[in-house]
């Protein structure tokens, strides 16, 4: 039902913030069932600028983490998504298409499209997740917000010449302005 959009990123030169960020939803389990959790990610630094959790796959949380990463940290050039409803739905794309951003898809079935969110999704859950079994959504909110500070802002990554996305991200930024 909902508009599939083309996927952009194939062979472009990802060199700089703000000009991919990308998103997906992962689920977590707590003790006596599960949640949602969206992250919106800058592709180039690997910093994650926004993130929410829901015990509904609706798209309103997915809108919110959107909403707070361009008040934060403005905007992208293009915006990376997989099909899923969340993220074709009008509400979601509307913002998108209002802020000017274009709208990049992976195609079907394609996670390698998105592969460093999906990365992120295997270092929060191997990293945090597991270890700590959260039993709470408050509990999980808690830890989420420590693990996504020392991500961004402790924990370096080889493939970013061992440093943080934070710190590349604000570097690349500074060098723009």
């Amino acid at each position: 039902k909902h508009k599939v959009y083309p996927y952009f990123l194939r062979n472009l030169l990802i060199d700089k913030p703000n000009q991919v960020w990308c998103t997906d939803i992962t689920y977590i389990r707590l003790k006596g069932g599960f949640v949602y959790l969206v992250a919106v990610m800058d592709w180039h630094s690997r910093k994650v600028l926004s993130w929410e959790i829901s015990n509904t796959m609706d798209n309103h949380f997915c809108v919110s983490a959107l909403e707070r990463a361009i008040r934060l940290y403005g905007k992208p050039d293009i915006f990376n998504t997989d099909q899923g409803s969340q993220f074709t739905s009008e509400a979601f794309t509307d913002v998108l298409k209002d802020n000017g951003i274009k709208i990049s898809m992976d195609g079907k079935g394609r996670w390698m499209d998105n592969v460093f969110i999906e990365r992120l999704w295997r270092s929060v859950k191997y990293e945090d997740v597991y270890l700590n079994e959260y039993a709470s959504v408050d509990t999980l909110r808690r830890g989420l917000n420590k693990y996504f500070q020392y991500y961004n802002n402790e924990r370096t990554h080889q493939a970013l010449d061992d440093m943080t996305p934070a710190e590349i991200y604000n570097a690349d930024m500074k060098k723009a302005a």
